[in-house]
């Protein structure tokens, strides 16, 4: 009989009543070990009020009083707060503030969006179940504030602002644009235009990728910046080499 895998080893054998699995997870709010998340919320409260101890509950067994206002029996969380309109997400499987009317769970990016966007915005599987690009916090439960770019990728709001101070406007995932640049693009023609190449590089014809549309263009070498044929966007990068015979046939194309 051979030997059990490394993924083999002990399956079935460990775990909790929420996961099969052989790990365990220590808390980093009291440095305790539980079997999952859920096992670390099955604990005991104590009402603030009369120093009862029982069970997980809205109101205390014991004096009666409301221990948050807003109660979710299933994160085990309270919150007297209720101007945050919490609502919880049975498919995120957390809860989330700014009120149930005003979102919408895209069941491809994962996670909850405001309904502002729901008919625009470009769905990226599992948008949000990764770190932030810039400061690396996880997303999809962080307590900040979080804006979707046009290209889907998920970010802080103050992340993207302190990449504006910057002058970054450019995705730091998938490198798109994240606002519309044309105002840009549009002072780089009059920059290029009054800053002619010398004679050496006058026929000298390079290849780009536009970051914006994908698509490969063979155009003039200038040291300030290369025009997408397809888009008009300077949000291009130089490539080696010629690209294959599909690319060049979408290129041809879109110039025609």
């Amino acid at each position: 009989m051979s030997e059990p895998t490394n993924t083999q080893l002990g399956i079935g054998d460990f775990g909790c009543t929420h996961y099969r699995r052989r790990c365990k997870i220590v808390a980093p709010c009291c440095n305790e070990v539980f079997g999952c998340r859920h096992c670390h919320n099955e604990t005991k409260i104590i009402c603030s009020s009369c120093d009862t101890e029982q069970d997980v509950q809205q109101y205390c067994i014991n004096c009666g009083v409301c221990m948050g206002k807003y109660f979710c029996g299933i994160c085990k969380f309270f919150d007297d707060d209720i101007s945050k309109q919490q609502y919880h997400c049975d498919e995120c499987g957390i809860c989330r503030t700014g009120g149930k009317d005003n979102f919408f769970h895209c069941k491809i990016c994962g996670c909850c969006y405001s309904k502002v966007i729901k008919d625009g915005h470009h769905c990226v599987e599992r948008a949000m179940h990764h770190n932030c690009p810039i400061c690396f916090e996880y997303l999809f439960d962080t307590l900040r504030e979080i804006t979707v770019l046009p290209c889907g990728h998920t970010i802080h709001f103050e992340c993207v602002k302190e990449m504006e101070q910057h002058h970054r406007y450019s995705c730091p995932v998938c490198s798109k644009s994240i606002c519309d640049m044309s105002s840009v693009w549009k002072n780089l023609d009059q920059v290029i235009s009054t800053t002619p190449m010398p004679i050496t590089y006058k026929n000298k014809m390079v290849w780009i990728l536009c970051n914006d549309c994908g698509v490969n263009s063979n155009v003039q070498f200038h040291i300030v910046a290369h025009k997408c044929l397809s888009c008009n966007s300077y949000n291009t990068r130089q490539i080696q080499g010629v690209p294959s015979s599909s690319c060049s046939s979408r290129v041809e194309e879109t110039v025609r």
